[in-house]
């Protein structure tokens, strides 16, 4: 089974409040349920470390 992160989740793993993740252009979802987004942590992890890298 693969898991996919929510938004919640990726926010507590990129360590901000989730209400704070609006303020971010995540990357594109790994996976769609419904109008639900979800990805994987080696989706976040790589885009975190590049967005760090730019900040």
């Amino acid at each position: 089974m693969i898991r996919f992160l929510s938004r919640t989740e990726v926010a507590e793993r990129i360590g901000v409040k989730p209400t704070s993740l609006g303020r971010y252009k995540l990357p594109e979802p790994d996976a769609l349920t419904g109008d639900v987004r979800g990805w994987t942590k080696e989706t976040i992890d790589k885009w975190n470390e590049e967005r760090t890298k730019r900040s």
